[in-house]
């Protein structure tokens, strides 16, 4: 069936790409910061203050003061049960001090500030945190709620024409988790009838949201829940009750409802009599169809030219392909022969009418 593509400037998507991957970096460091501040702020006093206070110490002793810069060092060395010196000081406060260091060290590291070091540098170990930071960072973007097979798929095609998207769903098989991971689509790995879910992908600045879970009731329900939050987005839904289709196109505003039965029909149709049919258009009471068709040699096409053609049937030849030479919207006096390929719009009546019109002038 026929696609489209939207091409965007790949040097301001790449600009785009490294200030989200900026913002995405500081919003997850500040996350971890929230998370962790008290055992990094236990650490920063014991390795700053408690440097001061050795050298106090030192001093009261009648030991010569080291550098303020090199007792942080020092510090840090106490606590990983390595003294500062060679000989042991005579002092029994000061070894009081080296022995309290390792003690002290091990409630900070208990409290988590090794923790906050390994995941700084190793954000894997943090995905789904990561990628709701990448999410957040998102705006004027697409955001799919289930992504099994249809909604995969309506993924893979969304990412190919550029647009930004983000991905909810809480149970994803591995290989579709890896698949979105290649991609670069951040997935919120939680429930999406939640608000705060919502919140994280980035509700409030989407431009669209698709309800694609194979469930009408939870589509109906997050449906309900996005048009509260955002009454201004565009909302697509998939659907297999027709009676909720209806209601939710007339009561909350959704721009489209399908049902993967209803997508396919055409392509079947069209299948089983040998042209390519999109789905139909239903424009001011009008159905409206784009097909794909072979034109049949001594059928009424064959042999007219392609303004000809127009004026007669009330359509429009999009697309004239013979030879393996394809040209889009063809001249007028283009003219039209058996077993070239013509992409024909026009009302869906005139285009059953054509399709039937050409193989029964075949036959």
């Amino acid at each position: 069936m026929p696609s489209a593509r939207l091409v965007l400037p790949q040097g301001r998507r790449r600009h785009t790409r490294l200030l989200r991957i900026i913002r995405a970096v500081w919003r997850d460091t500040s996350a971890l910061w929230r998370e962790f501040r008290w055992p990094i702020l236990a650490f920063l006093v014991t390795a700053f203050g408690g440097g001061w206070l050795y050298g106090e110490l030192l001093a009261l002793a009648g030991h010569p003061r080291p550098p303020y810069v090199e007792l942080p060092y020092y510090i840090l060395r106490m606590m990983v049960f390595e003294p500062p010196t060679a000989e042991a000081p005579d002092e029994l406060y000061i070894i009081a001090f080296w022995y309290l260091m390792p003690v002290v060290a091990l409630l900070i590291i208990g409290r988590g500030a090794a923790d906050f070091v390994r995941l700084f540098f190793d954000r894997s170990e943090r995905r789904n945190a990561w990628e709701e930071a990448v999410a957040s960072t998102y705006r004027n973007h697409i955001i799919i709620l289930g992504v099994g097979h249809v909604g995969l798929r309506v993924a893979r095609t969304l990412v190919g024409m550029g647009f930004d998207l983000v991905a909810i769903d809480r149970n994803l098989d591995t290989e579709v988790d890896d698949e979105l991971a290649q991609m670069g689509v951040p997935i919120i790995h939680q429930d999406g009838r939640s608000p705060l879910c919502l919140e994280t992908a980035g509700l409030r600045q989407a431009q669209a949201f698709i309800a694609c879970t194979a469930s009408d009731q939870t589509n109906l329900e997050v449906i309900m829940r996005v048009r509260e939050m955002n009454p201004n987005i565009r909302i697509v839904a998939r659907m297999w009750d027709e009676t909720f289709s209806r209601q939710m196109k007339q009561f909350m505003g959704v721009s489209a409802v399908h049902s993967a039965s209803e997508l396919a029909a055409p392509a079947f149709a069209g299948a089983a009599v040998g042209i390519e049919l999109t789905q139909t258009l239903h424009i001011n009471g009008v159905d409206y169809s784009m097909i794909r068709l072979h034109v049949e040699g001594g059928s009424f096409l064959d042999g007219g030219t392609v303004g000809e053609l127009q004026d007669a049937n009330d359509m429009d030849i999009v697309l004239h392909g013979r030879d393996g030479q394809v040209e889009v919207q063809p001249h007028n006096d283009v003219r039209v022969h058996g077993g070239d390929v013509l992409v024909i719009f026009a009302r869906h009546d005139r285009v059953i009418d054509i399709v039937e019109r050409n193989r029964r002038d075949r036959r």
